[in-house]
């Protein structure tokens, strides 16, 4: 799924977990791309007539429409979309007494994994969320002979799993010891807190390894050698071994560090990606270069076809909309938080002016991006460049293939 898709899919998704209704009343159908329609369709009739039972005449009245709305919908289908398709359906809740009835067919970037008919308050999401997990996972060991961490790197999260000491003595022994003795004992320490962190990382990461794409393991040499060549390991963590890479840190912290250290391992996931993109930024605003931030600037150069990179925070909720005067017909733009009403008044006619479009901004810039040519970065919040693109930027920000004179 393309950053763009997520996107526009996430926003959707949050948009009908807002929904809710008076009753039991909201009804989600999740099919599968292999399910009959036919036999769909047989079922819901099933339900229809059932429905003719429940007691409260609100609840009857509601779910009866819900169902047959979906039914004139299955009818536009011989067999269901290449990844199925989930229909919602129901009287949602607007408060103030009012109320709206809603029917939308969701074609997910996914197959649909189950058939299922749910009515509830709410419409039931769960199997599209999980759609959106960030299914790259990667496993982290750091150790030297003192202590060890051990987690895993889950999309842009780290995620501390285990943590142990050692009884490892230090390099000078204790008097009355002969040095052959002491070396002796000494080995057979680290060899034991090797097999125990072996069988804390079997512990940990184990349960992972459906979903590992490789195992990233950091610390000082010759000791992640030693860990990783003695087979200490699970053998199918062996297996997925990617890298040894020298930290300076053995702690949690050390996680972070190894995920530093093996950046170029890691290319293809959004975190280094990230960093390295808004690195790149960093450089040409430090610079004065070819950078832009702020929606107004960066929609300018859009317009311009200036923008090599567009660089927006996917959380970022703001809407463009459009108001137009009854009377004279100028048109004016605002961006405004998402869910905000705000009273325009044309200065020319000193009337309200009516709205006739609601538009998300990032989908909007997005659009105008595509259309010039420019490649789109959807960036999380997650990381510390992320929040450094909202909090100080503005969320919105370009890096230029050039600058325009006199701009």
């Amino acid at each position: 799924m393309d950053s763009r898709l997520k996107y526009e899919f996430r926003r959707k998704l949050e948009e009908l977990e807002k929904f809710k209704g008076r009753g039991t009343e909201l009804i989600t159908l999740y099919i599968p791309p292999d399910k009959n329609i036919a036999d769909v369709s047989a079922q819901l009739r099933n339900e229809l007539s059932q429905a003719q039972n429940i007691k409260s005449k609100q609840t009857r009245t509601h779910v009866t429409a819900g169902l047959e709305a979906i039914l004139q919908r299955l009818k536009l289908y011989r067999k269901p979309p290449e990844n199925g398709m989930v229909i919602i359906s129901g009287v949602i809740d607007l408060g103030g007494g009012r109320e709206k009835h809603i029917t939308e067919i969701i074609e997910p970037p996914e197959p649909v994994p189950l058939y299922k008919y749910h009515c509830d308050s709410t419409f039931y999401l769960e199997p599209l969320k999980e759609m959106l997990a960030e299914k790259k996972v990667y496993g982290l060991i750091v150790l030297d002979r003192r202590e060890a961490a051990i987690g895993i790197l889950r999309g842009k999260r780290i995620e501390l799993l285990a943590y142990a000491t050692s009884n490892v003595p230090g390099k000078h022994r204790q008097g009355g010891q002969s040095s052959v003795r002491f070396e002796r004992l000494r080995e057979i320490a680290i060899h034991e807190f090797y097999k125990r962190v072996g069988d804390k990382a079997t512990e940990a990461l184990l349960p992972y390894r459906e979903d590992l794409l490789g195992i990233l393991i950091g610390g000082p040499s010759p000791t992640k050698e030693e860990f990783y060549e003695g087979g200490y390991l699970h053998h199918e963590l062996q297996q997925k071994v990617i890298g040894l890479f020298d930290v300076s840190y053995t702690d949690e912290s050390g996680l972070y560090e190894l995920v530093e250290k093996a950046s170029d391992a890691l290319q293809e996931l959004d975190l280094m990606r990230e960093k390295k993109l808004l690195n790149r930024f960093m450089k040409e605003v430090i610079k004065d270069g070819n950078a832009a931030y702020g929606e107004e600037e960066v929609r300018k150069y859009l317009s311009l076809g200036a923008v090599d990179t567009l660089l927006v925070s996917e959380d970022l909720r703001y809407e463009r909309v459009r108001y137009r005067c009854p009377v004279c017909g100028e048109e004016k733009e605002v961006t405004m938080k998402e869910n905000t009403d705000k009273e325009m008044i044309c200065e020319k006619d000193n009337v309200r002016m009516e709205e006739i479009e609601r538009k998300d901004v990032i989908l909007e810039l997005a659009e105008l991006a595509e259309a010039s040519g420019a490649k789109v970065e959807f960036i999380s919040g997650e990381s510390e460049e992320g929040a450094m693109l909202k909090n100080a930027f503005g969320g919105i920000a370009a890096i230029l293939r050039y600058k325009p004179e006199g701009w």
